[in-house]
């Protein structure tokens, strides 16, 4: 099981969008600072997902909701 998720920075305007077969251990990760990419936006909250059966269909659905139309649509959640 895959899971495409959308986090929300709690302090700057921004939006994440990426997949995982595990969110909780992700959503730690995020958090406590450890994935570099992120580490200046932390802390976040989860704000959207959405589960998938195989890691095909999952990465296709992450590559739709990164285009700039949804994430201006995610930031009003």
């Amino acid at each position: 099981m895959y899971t495409v998720y959308a986090l929300k920075s709690k302090s700057r305007n921004y939006i994440y969008v990426w997949m995982t077969n595990n969110l909780e251990r992700r959503k730690k990760e995020h958090n406590l600072w450890r994935n570099q990419s992120t580490k200046a936006y932390a802390p976040f909250e989860l704000i959207y997902k959405e589960d998938y059966e195989n890691r095909i269909e999952a990465r296709l659905r992450e590559k739709y909701l990164k285009h700039w139309i949804w994430k201006e649509m995610l930031k009003n959640l």
